[in-house]
């Protein structure tokens, strides 16, 4: 039996700490806050969206960085071992839109509530409000942790499951990025990732609250097109948000730290311009005598038509008989193409996940063992790995866990 300790109690640290027991180690879980899991508990809007029932294909294809290290831990762990360790812990779940899994009661508290009662089952030791200042490292392998009250705690291995930056007030402050620095391991770049974006127009704030289904965004940086997708976004008091912008800034954060992007929005995707042309055709037919902000009031949500129509440059009560075709072209010109200029990303308080950390060349993909300090582990946020929004991040946490969790 090895003692084993791991920094961090979130998602990623809480199942390690499960598997680990199980093989019959002794398992202490130091955590800095006052309780287990609290960004678990804030995850998909408190309703925790814990993984994705996509094929292993669609799995990969979500993972923005690195996809190819975690070939062994997602098939030694998939998406379906998670839900049926979920299920198995007596925790139901169900599978919403874009095959995202959910518990069926819609509390994230329920899945801390299962991950808890599986850790005292299995005899994991939690020491709460306990952080850690330094790991202890002598001749290449790992000899323990020193506490922040100065305690030395002797272990033969120790798992970094510390997170990443993304939303600090849950305790997220980059400590593993240090711990792998001073084992010896490089930290790759971090940036706020599945985050909201900056946008400079003014109209933007009128729009504030709105949600906009099935529209599509292109995402410009220059003359290069660098992000387009169809789905969901919300307009905010700073910009927008939304599923769409959120998977979008996983694929332009890069971009957008060295300069501005352009976005375009077609509120109106399922139709080609001639097709949007011929229907505003016959909405101005149909009532001549009409203003042009009344019968172009019926393509948008009641928030967006003085937006829009402000942008077209045609006065509000001009009567639609008076509007000539260059006129209307250019306001079909605008419904495709609503343009928008991104100034930045939000910061790390209101980002879901971190781009960037301790680089994967030097864990073994199959362990999470460091490849230049015996018994070091680290899992989930804390790795340089990334997904979309949907589950998959998660995922990364629960299948790195059991690699590691397995191979202390």
């Amino acid at each position: 039996m090895s003692k084993v300790l791991i920094v961090g109690g979130g998602a990623a640290g809480m199942l390690a700490s499960v598997f680990a027991a199980r093989r019959g180690h002794e398992v202490h879980v130091f955590e800095k806050n006052e309780k287990l899991g609290k960004k678990l508990y804030i995850t998909g809007k408190g309703r925790c969206n814990l993984t994705n029932a996509c094929d292993m294909d669609s799995l990969f294809d979500s993972v923005r960085t690195n996809s190819r290290f975690l070939y062994s831990a997602f098939y030694g762990f998939t998406n379906q071992d998670a839900m049926d360790f979920f299920e198995q812990e007596g925790l139901p779940l169900k599978v919403e839109r874009g095959e995202r899994v959910f518990p069926a009661s819609d509390k994230s508290a329920d899945v801390l509530d299962t991950l808890r009662r599986s850790m005292k089952k299995a005899g994991v030791k939690v020491h709460l409000n306990t952080g850690v200042k330094e790991l202890i490292c002598r001749e290449g392998q790992m000899k323990g942790v020193i506490l922040e009250n100065g305690e030395t705690v002797e272990g033969d291995a120790v798992i970094v499951a510390t997170g990443g930056l993304s939303y600090p007030s849950t305790g997220s402050t980059g400590d593993g990025y240090r711990f792998a620095e001073e084992a010896g391991h490089k930290v790759t770049d971090c940036l706020p990732s599945l985050v909201p974006f900056n946008i400079r127009e003014e109209f933007v704030k009128e729009l504030q609250g709105l949600s906009l289904k099935n529209v599509e965004i292109s995402i410009y940086n220059g003359k290069k097109q660098v992000f387009r997708e169809f789905g969901e976004m919300l307009f905010t008091h700073f910009g927008v948000s939304g599923p769409l912008i959120l998977t979008a800034s996983s694929y332009v954060g890069a971009y957008s730290s060295r300069q501005e992007l352009r976005l375009v929005l077609d509120l109106k995707p399922a139709l080609t311009p001639e097709q949007l042309d011929q229907r505003i055709l016959r909405d101005f037919d149909a009532n001549p005598n009409k203003s042009f902000k009344n019968v172009v009031s019926g393509l948008f949500p009641a928030k967006l038509t003085p937006v829009m129509v402000a942008l077209s440059g045609i006065a509000p009560d001009k009567k639609v008989h008076n509007i000539s075709r260059e006129e209307r072209q250019r306001f079909v010109h605008l419904i495709k193409n609503l343009e928008m200029t991104i100034t930045g990303l939000r910061d790390y308080r209101e980002a879901i996940i971190t781009k960037g950390g301790v680089s994967v060349k030097e864990i073994n993909p199959s362990t999470m063992e460091s490849k230049l300090v015996k018994g070091l582990y680290f899992i989930g946020e804390v790795l340089d790995l990334d997904a979309v929004t949907g589950g998959f991040n998660l995922q990364i946490a629960w299948s790195t866990a059991y690699a590691a969790g397995n191979a202390v």
